[in-house]
């Protein structure tokens, strides 16, 4: 319903932001990640949300990154895995080392989140890579990109893609970054280029 609300940040809470928006004071759950990330109270600040809704409430979640609430959406989409475990993860592990994880079945990674066992970090790599798999059939490397198969690009590749790029934006964001990095570094520079 909300692709991102911006206004003046009021306060800062354990695990939520109240930011004043046109006069309307919205609370936001949100990350460790994006409180460290967000400003002083009385500066302005972007927050990207996602509206959840069930029977009984209606809670705000929202991230200073797109690449955050995409991560965010991602786990979600997981069966068992709640807004609440989602944060969780967000917390302790950002978008790049997640997808990472996810890419590389690092489920020791995962489990450092409160919460999150080893069951459920497992179901997360699952679903995800599953997901990523069904979208990697329509996935060809165009012959200017058919370099990036051979090196560490390929895996960051579909680390980019967990975190909701496509493929074609993905091939072009690592196309000029160095093929021997390691991944999670080719992914920060990548970020950098796609936004």
């Amino acid at each position: 319903m909300y692709y991102y609300i911006k206004g003046t940040l009021v306060q800062k809470g354990e695990n939520y932001i109240v930011v004043d928006a046109n006069g309307v004071g919205y609370m936001i759950y949100t990350s460790l990640t994006s409180l460290a990330d967000s400003r002083e109270a009385g500066q302005e600040i972007t927050v990207y949300t996602y509206l959840h809704v069930r029977e009984d409430v209606m809670d705000l979640f929202g991230f200073t990154s797109i690449e955050e609430k995409n991560m965010f959406l991602h786990l979600i989409s997981v069966s068992g895995v709640g807004p609440k475990a989602a944060l969780s993860i967000l917390s302790v592990v950002t978008p790049e080392k997640f997808a990472v994880a996810v890419v590389t079945n690092d489920v020791k990674t995962i489990t450092k989140a409160s919460g999150v066992g080893p069951k459920m970090a497992q179901r997360v790599i699952l679903e995800l890579k599953d997901k990523l798999k069904t979208e990697e059939l329509d996935i060809s490397l165009d012959d200017d990109f058919a370099d990036i198969a051979s090196d560490n690009r390929s895996e960051a590749i579909s680390a980019l893609m967990v975190l909701g790029y496509s493929s074609a934006d993905a091939q072009k964001a690592v196309k000029g970054i160095d093929g021997s990095l390691e991944v999670e570094e080719i992914i920060k520079k990548a970020l950098g280029s796609l936004l």
